[in-house]
């Protein structure tokens, strides 16, 4: 797409690297704008390239302070800043509404005001909570555990007045994310699981195995994103909430850890069948998204997810039994940052202006090639 601007919040997580290189390849005439605090831009695992070198431009500031400015002549959003899990949730509750729900209000708001056509936000599954067996529809009631996912039900809710002919609003309640990234999480279940495998030779779960989590590989969350780009209202309303993901991709944690064991010879599964439950349970049906978006369908296995989890690990040397105390944990790197004294208890940078000047859109920027 020729003079096409597309904004992307929160595009230096774990999410962001992905949908950076997948929408650079598929309109690679379009204008590409990050906007991110950079909490986690340290975070890079096995990699030679910056991915916001794939950006036209990359711009450091806090979601909860976004300049009218920066999005004049905006087509698109991409609205992936959050507080992005519950540990995390749990810890910073207020401030994980504050960004997550009433940030993400406030400049969807924006954006329909400056012109803004398309809004796209990443919502999670994880709205369903202790769901049963019953596999979820959009339809189905929510029950958010968590300060993450109720932060997730209050944004869809207020982000749906919002929507009109003019402004398409599409809510993608993703399945638990997994698979490698360039700022690889290991504070995902998968993910947790293989590097568990690959560091110790064992997997041990923290509940009895049984609870539902569906899955979806990041970069085929990549790939729901450039479809919700370019979904016009007639394909499924001016405001869509959809789950994102595949039937195939709905596993018990036992079955995770067994399909791990099975990619990494001699690994062993500890199972605690003494454990509490584990509330967050939740089978989901993605048959809306396979009928409104099925040249986007997911196109990773978990065989393959496993297979590369693996072999990138072991590429960049990782052989750490205390990774949950690294910097791959993602609330380990807020922590740090705080005992540092970078952070506030708002998690705002110690040393950010106390009232910064409305910048334009070139201002506050990171020039890369």
């Amino acid at each position: 797409m020729t003079s096409y601007r597309i904004l992307l919040t929160g595009n230096m997580g774990y999410v962001g690297p992905g949908v950076v290189q997948h929408l650079r390849h598929t309109f690679p005439n379009a204008e590409l704008i990050g906007y991110d605090l950079g909490f986690f831009a340290q975070c890079l695992t096995g990699v030679e390239r910056l991915p916001e070198s794939r950006l036209d431009r990359q711009i450091f500031g806090d979601v909860r302070e976004v300049p009218d400015a920066l999005l004049a002549g905006v087509d698109a959003i991409v609205h992936l800043a959050a507080i992005s899990n519950d540990p995390m949730g749990n810890a910073y509750e207020a401030v994980t509404m504050e960004i997550n729900h009433q940030a993400g209000i406030r400049l969807a708001r924006q954006a329909k005001a400056a012109g803004v056509r398309s809004f796209v936000f990443a919502s999670s599954c994880s709205i369903y909570g202790m769901g049963g067996n019953d596999a979820k529809t959009e339809t189905s009631g929510v029950n958010p555990l968590t300060a993450y996912a109720r932060s997730k039900v209050a944004s869809e809710r207020d982000l749906a007045p919002l929507a009109d002919d003019d402004f398409t609003v599409t809510c993608l309640r993703f399945a638990t994310a997994c698979g490698w990234s360039d700022r690889l999480r290991l504070d995902l279940v998968l993910n947790d699981f293989v590097a568990s495998g690959v560091a110790t030779g064992e997997i041990s779960i923290l509940s009895d195995g049984t609870p539902w989590r569906p899955l979806i590989h990041v970069r085929d969350m990549a790939l729901a994103i450039e479809w919700a780009l370019g979904r016009e209202a007639a394909n499924g309303g001016t405001f869509l909430a959809v789950n994102t993901g595949s039937d195939e991709w709905n596993y018990r944690v036992k079955e995770l850890a067994e399909a791990v064991a099975a990619d990494l010879p001699g690994t062993k599964v500890f199972v605690n069948p003494a454990a509490a439950p584990d509330l967050r349970s939740y089978r989901v049906d993605f048959s809306l998204y396979r009928q409104l978006a099925p040249n986007h369908q997911p196109r990773h296995t978990l065989t393959a997810t496993i297979a590369e989890l693996h072999d990138k690990l072991l590429a960049m040397g990782f052989q750490d039994p205390l990774f949950r105390t690294s910097r791959l944990m993602r609330l380990r790197v807020l922590t740090a940052l705080r005992e540092q004294g970078e952070l506030t208890e708002q998690l705002a940078w110690t040393d950010a202006p106390a009232a910064p000047p409305a910048p334009t859109p070139r201002q506050k920027e990171t020039a890369v090639a």
